[in-house]
């Protein structure tokens, strides 16, 4: 199996869009990182979240399908 393409990380416009509300977070606007970070932990980064949700700092796949109607588990 042929390795996938690297998609080009582009750090400066990442970090100036990158909407983490955690201060100091040394993975903002490192999306591969940051996914990887929070995958490992169950969660789903911030950003797939609605502001709303995203400022209960609850990252859970489980909170993440209640906000969109989906019963977890069903």
């Amino acid at each position: 199996m042929r390795d996938a393409p690297r998609a080009t990380c582009t750090l400066e416009s990442n970090q100036q869009a990158c909407s983490c509300t955690y201060p100091g977070c040394s993975r903002k606007g490192r999306c591969c990182e940051c996914l990887a970070y929070h995958r490992r932990n169950g969660e789903l980064p911030g950003c797939l979240f609605r502001a709303e949700v995203k400022r209960t700092y609850n990252r859970s796949v489980s909170r993440s399908m209640r906000a969109y109607g989906a019963t977890p588990g069903a």
